[in-house]
């Protein structure tokens, strides 16, 4: 599978499979985000086809995994992803819980922390620590392409489902208003699942999911 180039330094695949929590199991496709360049790159979450995401790379050296959380569907394809290219899983400590119920015996390889930045072919990308979701999800912020990577932190239309065990609505709501909702308005967001949107147009939105709840 090629990768769809869609703007400076990113390129997008889809992969679909099954996200698992709780005893229940749904049908899902994940947006697999690469950002680099030509001879090195960074996976924002491996899901579900570590060949298609394999083809994607090609011989590129893969830097790390950068886990936006670690429900099952952002991380299934992880360990072989990892194995094919000698690149070490990273996600922020407080999602080794949920983690746990994927790969009780395999640890992450790294931690991300709040603040941290990544650099990869002349973009930063700055880890958001946004719990809500699951504890230790992560939004990317890459200000030099006005570009935010946002996991299942917000979709286009909402923020991420809080129904699974460990996740909170209300602390979702918070991070959003405090941490995501204060970049620039015509920050791209490049979501998890689904269709892009803006910072701007979500924050708009931002009463009607307060009352709305998910």
């Amino acid at each position: 599978m090629s990768a769809e180039k869609i703007g400076e330094g990113v390129e997008h695949i889809t992969t679909s499979g099954k996200f698992e929590i709780d005893g229940n199991s749904f049908d899902v496709d994940n947006n697999v985000w690469i950002i680099g360049d030509s001879s090195e790159v960074v996976l924002l979450d491996a899901p579900h086809d570590a060949e298609a995401i394999k083809s994607a790379v090609g011989d590129r050296n893969v830097v790390a995994i950068l886990c936006t959380h670690s429900h099952n569907d952002h991380v299934n394809a992880a360990p072989a992803i990892a194995a094919a290219f000698d690149a070490p899983i990273l996600l922020n400590p407080a999602d080794r819980v949920v983690w746990d119920l994927t790969y009780p015996d395999r640890e992450p390889d790294g931690e991300i922390t709040d603040g941290e930045t990544f650099t990869i072919a002349g973009i930063d990308l700055r880890a958001i620590h946004t719990p809500g979701h699951s504890p230790g999800s992560t939004v990317f912020y890459a200000p030099d392409i006005g570009t935010l990577f946002s996991g299942d932190t917000l979709f286009n239309g909402g923020p991420g489902a809080t129904g699974p065990s460990y996740s909170d609505f209300n602390v979702l709501i918070e991070q959003l208003a405090d941490k995501v909702f204060s970049l620039p308005g015509d920050t791209i967001v490049r979501t998890g699942h689904g269709d892009t949107t803006k910072v701007g147009d979500e924050a708009a939105r931002l009463e009607e999911y307060r009352e709305r709840g998910y």
